[in-house]
């Protein structure tokens, strides 16, 4: 019997009714199910058991995220180093990571317990924010980790070394730093280059910056970054635009490759230029 967890983002719409649709299946199919709390809290009546995020990635061998990025990144975080895939349903919106169709998700189901999926590997970032030599903080990451400043402050002025050597400082709007799963995201928006996913690299993306010639750099995933904040105003770290913490002049964000991979699953012919073509209109006139 194989265990599939069952995420959802709470406000989608129809993600009720999709939910009880996909709980019906794996019955009828002979599997079992375990929702995340508040996934259950919008199907009471079901009577498959029910845990935290936490926890959920250690009662399934696949999860099923109903939603869209932002719903697969925060469960992918859960995940960690446990290694158990993740099935991205889109549920509507842009959705690079889920890719997978509503209208696709029971063929998906089926290939996978049939052995016909394809399962992508992608690393992870793994960031600690340090004030005066002692941790305050620390996350995992698939996309980013960003340090940006709020919507009344000034200019930031950034420092920035690389494998304890000093490489640029930056007088912008913030710094974006992410994986290549993240190139697509808002180091994309920000005129980043687009990666591969499955390539291991960290990429240095400013934000606006006040120095025309400071442009995207892309450093081999083994590096350690360190960006240290030099002025006292609100900037703030977040992580996958959903944690984080604010930032006071001397700390330091120490960023680098995580021993995390996250496990993706998809179509073999749902290759990363397909996604391109279809979320960016790539071909298109």
């Amino acid at each position: 019997m194989t265990r599939f967890g069952i995420v959802s983002k709470p406000g989608a719409a129809e993600a009720r009714g999709v939910v009880e649709r996909l709980l019906d299946w794996l019955a009828a199919h002979g599997h079992a199910a375990v929702l995340e709390k508040e996934t259950a809290g919008l199907v009471p009546a079901a009577t498959v058991p029910s845990v935290g995020k936490a926890e959920l990635p250690a009662q399934a061998d696949l999860i099923v995220v109903l939603g869209g990025d932002g719903t697969l990144l925060s469960m992918a975080r859960a995940v960690g180093d446990l290694g158990v895939p993740l099935l991205g349903v889109n549920l509507g919106g842009l959705g690079f990571l889920t890719a997978t169709t509503l209208d696709e998700m029971f063929p998906a189901l089926e290939a996978w317990l049939a052995g016909r999926m394809a399962i992508d590997e992608r690393m992870m970032l793994r960031a600690r924010v340090l004030r005066g030599g002692q941790a305050i903080g620390e996350y995992a990451a698939l996309n980013d980790v960003v340090i940006t400043k709020s919507a009344m402050s000034r200019i930031v002025n950034l420092s920035v070394s690389v494998e304890g050597q000093y490489a640029t400082a930056y007088r912008a709007d913030g710094l974006i730093i992410s994986t290549p799963t993240g190139s697509t995201a808002y180091s994309l928006s920000a005129g980043g280059p687009i990666l591969f996913p499955a390539m291991d690299a960290i990429v240095l993306t400013p934000i606006c910056s006040h120095t025309l010639t400071n442009r995207p750099i892309v450093l081999p995933a083994g590096q350690r970054v360190e960006v240290t904040l030099l002025t006292d105003q609100e900037v703030m770290v977040t992580v996958d635009g959903q944690v984080g913490l604010n930032l006071r002049e001397g700390d330091t964000v120490e960023v680098r490759q995580a021993t995390a991979r996250i496990r993706l699953v998809r179509f073999p012919q749902q290759g990363f230029f397909s996604v391109l073509r279809t979320k960016l209109k790539w071909g298109e006139r």
